[in-house]
This record gives structure tokens, C-alpha cells and sequence, in this order.
């Protein structure tokens, strides 16, 4: 796998939140990763889709879940998943981090905000 794939097996998590409802101080439903850069970003269900966003502004094209027991990937360019290689760790958000999260930004109607 290369760069060039869309994976690339050096790039390490941005961190442990989505990167950009973290400095906005927005929350997220579920975490993405992407396989190319490492970035961080909610999933299409959280109200922002930051994983999504980040896919329309670099091109980067494959995410894979951040979510823990979670092993997938998913291309962009072919709508479709599949097994992937490990990549730098960690493979996913602590255990103990709440999903959704973070702790004390998710609002009480958190789940009538999700899109489908």
C-alpha cells in the first residue's frame, strides 16, 4: 500500500476526537480516520460529517472506522468497504472515551440531531 492507494501505514491519529468539532466545540456521533493523513473526523450520521468534509477538500479517499473492535475501510471513489491493513496505532479512540462524545458537549437531544 502507498500513498498513492490512499493508505498510508505511517500517518498516525490526529488525535483522539474529530480534529474539527473539537476546535469548534461541536461533538460527534461516531469517529473516522483517515487512511491517507491520519485526520480524525465524525461520522455521517454526526451533524457536522467532518470525515466526509475532509475526503471533499484533500481528496484523500479511503476512512476507516475509529471506533474500538472496529476493523474497516471504506473508499470514497468506489462506495465501497473493505478489509485493510493495520495501521500506526492506536486503531482507536480510548475505551473509556464516551460515544457520543466528548464528555459534556453532547446535548440531551443528541439522537434527534443525527442525520440518517
Amino acid at each position: 500500500m502507498s500513498e498513492s492507494d490512499g493508505i498510508n501505514l505511517a500517518a498516525k491519529p490526529s488525535g483522539t476526537g474529530c480534529a474539527d468539532c473539537s476546535a469548534a466545540g461541536g461533538w460527534w456521533f461516531h469517529l473516522r480516520r483517515c487512511a491517507q493523513c491520519g485526520h480524525i473526523g465524525c461520522c455521517d450520521a454526526s451533524p457536522n460529517q467532518h470525515a466526509s468534509k475532509h475526503n471533499a477538500a484533500t481528496g484523500h479517499p479511503i476512512i476507516t472506522s475509529f471506533e474500538p473492535g472496529e476493523r474497516w475501510f471504506y473508499d470514497y471513489r468506489t462506495g465501497e468497504a473493505f478489509v485493510g491493513p493495520k495501521l500506526q496505532g492506536p486503531q482507536s479512540h480510548p475505551s473509556d472515551q464516551p460515544v457520543p462524545g466528548p464528555a459534556g458537549a453532547v446535548p440531551s437531544d443528541w439522537q434527534t440531531r443525527l442525520h440518517d
